[in-house]
């Protein structure tokens, strides 16, 4: 279905860049995190939660954090979950974005059904996507006890996930299996100039 009204679809196109802005913004570093600037550390910990695209792929990482508890397990545990909570807030954002662009270069969005639709299916994939974000690393400050997780989720995954998902829109599928790589680029190039 064509957008009949050239302004809509400018409006819906500018809209679509001002997410991919903000997801930048929001996915590239998280500025409560970023840049501790703790001696010894590594670098992952003083970079906080990013969207990468380097020799290892195309990643999103999430870190976090957790205080001594005077439980080692439960430590750790904490510190797992906050980054895994990390990468599902960026993941969920490219997600939108995603969808979003979607909703716009197909003219879907005057039809609330359809823009809805895809909504659901964006937010059932980024849920079957999180299974497979991993902790890859922990660190622990000496100085304070202060446990660091860092959590990887590889845009490759998210993409395979995507394909295998029954209840997908056929044409939302090849958007996302088509565009995705270049959105993550764009977003994580604004990251890094930062």
């Amino acid at each position: 279905m064509k957008i009949a009204n050239p302004e809509l679809r400018q409006r819906k196109t500018l809209a679509g860049i001002a997410l991919l802005l903000m997801l930048a913004a929001c996915g590239g570093k998280t500025m409560v995190e970023s840049d501790l600037g703790i001696a010894g550390a590594p670098d992952w910990v003083n970079k906080g939660t990013a969207v990468l695209n380097d020799k290892d792929g195309r990643l999103f990482h999430g870190v976090g954090s957790s205080p001594a508890m005077g439980d080692e397990s439960l430590q750790r545990s904490t510190a797992d979950d906050r980054a895994r909570a990390e990468v599902a807030r960026i993941l969920s954002t490219f997600m939108d974005v995603v969808g979003n662009d979607y909703v716009a270069s197909t003219g879907t969005g005057k039809d609330a059904g359809a823009e809805q639709a895809v909504s659901r299916q964006i937010k059932a994939v980024t849920k079957q996507n999180l299974s497979g974000a991993k902790i890859i690393g922990r660190w622990k400050d000496a100085k304070t006890n202060m446990v660091y997780s860092i959590s990887d989720l590889d845009l490759k995954q998210v993409k395979a996930t995507t394909q295998g998902a029954k209840e997908m829109n056929e044409d939302l599928r090849r958007y996302i299996d088509r565009n995705a790589d270049n959105i993550f680029d764009k977003v994580s190039s604004q990251g890094s100039k930062k």
